[in-house]
């Protein structure tokens, strides 16, 4: 049976045409309307001590960037409310069971997409989980 881990999902706002304060804005906006979506346990910006290389940080924490972790059996909804956004570029990475994925995503069909490899992703741990203890 594979434990009850959540998934890692760490999104960057790709947005050239926002300064650093328009794009820092942006997150802050998005953040309250993430943790109320089902599957996420908790989500908030990401400090500058775990800044993916070649991002900007600012102030203790990554311009643009924030993470969440998710319940593994619901990450669908996460990622159907991310590409509800349509007129927004995101680069997610999403890490589970000693695994990543990482895409860049900006239309329904790339979320589409990104929920498939997740799904895949958690499938192949419990695969490999349940090959494990038999």
């Amino acid at each position: 049976m594979v434990t009850k881990s959540n998934v890692q999902v760490t999104i960057s706002l790709v947005e050239p045409d926002l300064d650093d304060s328009e794009l820092q804005a942006e997150v802050q906006n998005l953040l309250p309307q993430l943790r109320e979506v089902d599957g996420v346990e908790e989500a908030d910006v990401v400090a500058v001590t775990e800044v993916p290389k070649d991002s900007k940080a600012l102030g203790g924490f990554s311009l643009g960037t924030f993470k969440a972790l998710i319940n593994p059996a619901i990450v669908k909804p996460v990622f159907e409310f991310l590409g509800r956004l349509s007129n927004k570029t995101f680069e997610v990475e999403v890490e589970a069971y000693g695994e990543k994925i990482k895409v860049k995503a900006s239309s329904k069909e790339d979320f589409i997409s990104l929920i498939e490899q997740t799904e895949a992703l958690l499938n192949n741990a419990k695969n490999r989980q349940n090959s494990n203890d038999g």
